[in-house]
């Protein structure tokens, strides 16, 4: 069975180098846990620059080609909040969405958390070529730890929270992660955002529990759906918008 963390992911990010021609794939990193065999292969076709691939368990997660989905998720999350000084990114990937966030110049602090450790090191030491660059900015901190366990120890607030750890309630990692949907996990969320801040949650497909969950803490709540088109296949993604009231 494909592993569930990519069933998502798939459709949004399409296939490399539809356009038929020859690529070259080449395993480049390999690291294994409890949670599995997380893999990094580089495509090379000769027509524009490398590709990098990311795969859990065999299966595609996403790659350095498409990148819309990521990209889009932190800037609807930061068109929402008024002031974004204070940011956490749950799941660092490939970096993309932690990367548009530090685009925004009103972000003073970003902090990533990634339970793969394998994944921060890639990005570190260059496997992943634009890693070093992405981490080494200062603003960045990387807490390599489940999300579940950094949102509940934090001791500060913050005015966005960014959740991409899996691709929505249908498609989790870890059967774990079905806490991350409930109402208890979006209660400490909404705890340690500052007035007028946000969380936003990037799903593969509608959720109606994840949304009545969400409203059962903050009330009001955005289903956004966001249609694109890869490599000339429509497709649409969910985005899910809350937040803390200013008073």
């Amino acid at each position: 069975m494909p592993h569930p963390y990519a069933a998502g992911r798939q459709c949004f990010h399409g296939r490399m180098h539809s356009h038929g021609d020859p690529t070259e794939i080449v395993e480049i990193a390999r690291a294994e846990s409890e949670r599995g065999e997380v893999v990094l292969r580089r495509h090379t076709s000769g027509v524009g620059a490398d590709v990098i691939e990311l795969r859990v368990n065999g299966v595609f997660v996403m790659d350095t080609l498409e990148t819309g989905t990521e990209i889009e998720l932190a800037a609807v999350a930061l068109d929402v909040v008024p002031d974004p000084r204070d940011v956490v990114v749950g799941g660092l990937g490939l970096g993309f969405t932690t990367q548009r966030v530090l685009a925004d110049t009103r972000v003073e602090r970003v902090m990533v958390v990634e339970i793969e450790d394998s994944l921060v090191g890639w990005m570190r030491d260059g496997t992943v070529p634009h890693g070093p660059a992405l981490l080494a900015d200062q603003r960045v901190r990387i807490v390599n730890a489940d999300i579940l366990m950094a949102i509940a120890e934090a001791r500060s607030t913050y005015d966005l929270i960014l959740l991409d750890v899996d691709n929505g309630p249908g498609y989790l990692v870890h059967e774990g992660n079905v806490r991350l949907y409930e109402q208890g996990f979006l209660a400490q969320c909404h705890d340690l955002l500052n007035p007028e801040g946000a969380l936003v949650i990037w799903s593969a497909a509608a959720s109606p529990e994840l949304l009545a969950a969400m409203q059962a803490v903050f009330g009001e709540v955005e289903q956004q759906s966001h249609d694109v088109l890869l490599q000339g296949r429509p497709e649409t993604y969910y985005l899910y918008v809350a937040r803390r009231a200013a008073g």
